[in-house]
């Protein structure tokens, strides 16, 4: 349980991620923004996930505003930061879920879902989805929670952004993040296994972990390889974002008030390759445009 209710039994007390907020979401929000009141800001077919996430149809995208990590480069911060967003009833949110999939999306990417693991939960308890079910996350996740999920979810596809704690410290103000994300990727892993595709090249089941390659930080990317090579077997499936581009308080903090240089992207992806991993999606330099981040305008939710 992870909802702990007081004394008086009238609360319950919210420590499903990390942050151990142990605040009474029904009337308060926690360190996500949020209280225990789902909401989403967009909901549409997306079309610039990894190919085997995005194929031609493109991925059934619920983005839920709020997160649990706030990284201050984040390029979603208007809905990760705030609670900018349209409340949903699991009723509702059924019917987002219908409408996507209806749309012929290949899959349901559920983004940032980490605060409302148990909300999402009661949802796919209802919805037996005919494609599989994304769970796209910063990684910073209880490996506890992410128990719950067994049986929910086909695909999971996490984030490891930081390995030294000085530096998740500084970019997301938590300290204890490689702590919970290598515990939390292995817990996935455990689930699903490697990723599995189709005979169309679209995924269908397992693992894609993903690492954003910071300006002036690649030997946080050297550690997160290395530490992955050594933990996970070379069949891992991974993708080397090279999206970053400078957003909310980063556009003010070097050398995250730049975007990557080709030299920094190209040493990411030697390394990569150096250590045997066979299965590597990579990114070209027109990735690192405004053009294909969402917009987050809620009329795409469409009810």
């Amino acid at each position: 349980m992870f909802w702990n209710y007081n004394k008086t039994g009238d609360k319950m007390l919210c420590n499903i991620c990390p942050r151990q907020c142990n605040v009474d979401r029904i009337v308060k929000k926690g360190f996500c923004s949020c209280t225990n009141q789902i909401k989403v800001s967009r909901a549409a077919p997306h079309y610039w996930e990894e190919p085997c996430i995005s194929g031609i149809n493109g991925s059934g995208t619920v983005f839920f505003t709020g997160c649990s990590l706030k990284c201050v480069f984040c390029q979603n911060y208007e809905i990760s930061h705030y609670d900018n967003g349209k409340q949903v009833n699991t009723t509702e949110l059924l019917k987002i879920f219908d409408n996507l999939v209806n749309s012929g999306v290949h899959n349901l990417n559920l983004v940032t879902p980490t605060h409302y693991t148990e909300q999402i939960i009661n949802a796919l308890r209802e919805f037996k989805s005919p494609v599989p079910v994304v769970w796209n996350s910063s990684g910073y996740e209880c490996a506890e929670s992410l128990r719950m999920l067994e049986g929910y979810i086909d695909i999971y596809l996490p984030d490891i952004k930081f390995y030294d704690s000085a530096v998740s410290l500084k970019y997301s103000g938590a300290e204890n993040y490689f702590e919970f994300a290598s515990s939390a990727v292995k817990e996935m892993f455990r689930q699903v296994g490697n990723l599995e595709l189709d005979k169309n090249g679209i995924a269908r089941k397992g693992l894609l972990i993903r690492h954003l390659v910071l300006p002036g930080n690649i030997s946080q990317t050297f550690r997160i390889f290395e530490y992955v090579s050594q933990n996970f077997p070379q069949e891992t499936s991974i993708s080397i974002m090279r999206q970053y581009i400078p957003f909310g308080a980063a556009a003010k903090m070097p050398p995250l008030n730049r975007k990557l240089t080709a030299k920094e992207y190209k040493l990411a992806k030697r390394r990569i390759l150096e250590l045997g991993f066979e299965n590597v999606y990579f990114q070209n330099a027109e990735s690192a445009e405004e053009s294909f981040i969402p917009q987050f305008d809620y009329e795409s939710i469409d009810l």
